[in-house]
């Protein structure tokens, strides 16, 4: 294809590798959950597994998982499986776990063990973020809920407003983990499903390949090239 924009030969070596970090922009919003996790003291919080394992397989720290949640959170990725396919192939999410990528069972389990400190980190990092005017579009969405951005007016909390402001993120937050529980539960009956449609789909699409072979095959015979009926 000559004269087009050439991409790079997916099986070219790279002599020196690329930074993942050159891939997320200074100011990409996962920067902020990034600096956000690291700044927690997750033990004081409530979360388990932050002193590892003395034997046994080395565990994910929890750190990387609640990342992975509030990515999850804020880009309303509402179930464990999705989050685990994010993980696979998504840069930002490779930027923020180091390219870790824990299976479904691991970050559904995280979540049913620690839902309580979940929800508590999720609502201060939305406060937090509404506080510093991190959120710059008019309406910041997640889950469909929409809460105001930061602005001058806004960022004027009365305790009343305060409260009531945290007590919608609250509400939000808890419908997200029962949405995800709920996904987690349904899938694996969802992908059965699509996965005897798609057998049943290919099995017909075999039987139609062969019968056009076999009318292929008549008109390579026939004298005028047609079949008559």
């Amino acid at each position: 294809m000559k004269r087009f924009i050439q991409g790079e030969d997916r099986k070219q070596g790279i002599l020196l590798p690329e930074l993942l970090d050159d891939y997320v922009a200074d100011t990409n919003p996962v920067r902020v959950v990034d600096v956000f996790v690291d700044e927690l003291d997750l033990g004081k919080l409530g979360f388990d597994g932050v002193d590892p394992a003395a034997t046994g397989r080395p565990a994910y720290h929890p750190a990387i998982l609640l990342k992975i949640y509030i990515y999850g959170y804020l880009n309303r990725i509402q179930s464990s499986r999705r989050l685990e396919r994010e993980a696979q192939r998504n840069v930002e999410l490779m930027w923020l776990t180091g390219r870790l990528m824990p299976d479904f069972k691991t970050i559904a389990n995280f979540r049913k063990g620690n839902g309580k400190a979940i929800r508590s980190v999720c609502r201060q990092f939305v406060v937090l973020c509404q506080q510093l005017g991190l959120f710059t579009e008019a309406l910041v969405a997640i889950d469909g809920s929409k809460f105001k951005a930061a602005n001058n007016r806004d960022r004027n909390f009365t305790s009343a407003k305060l409260q009531r402001r945290m007590e919608e993120i609250e509400s939000s937050i808890h419908r997200y983990l029962v949405a995800l529980d709920t996904a987690d539960r349904q899938e694996p009956l969802v992908a059965q499903a699509k996965t005897e449609r798609l057998q049943d789909k290919i099995a017909a699409l075999k039987e139609q390949m062969k019968q056009l072979k076999e009318i292929g095959g008549q008109l390579d015979q026939a004298p005028d090239k047609q079949i008559l009926t």
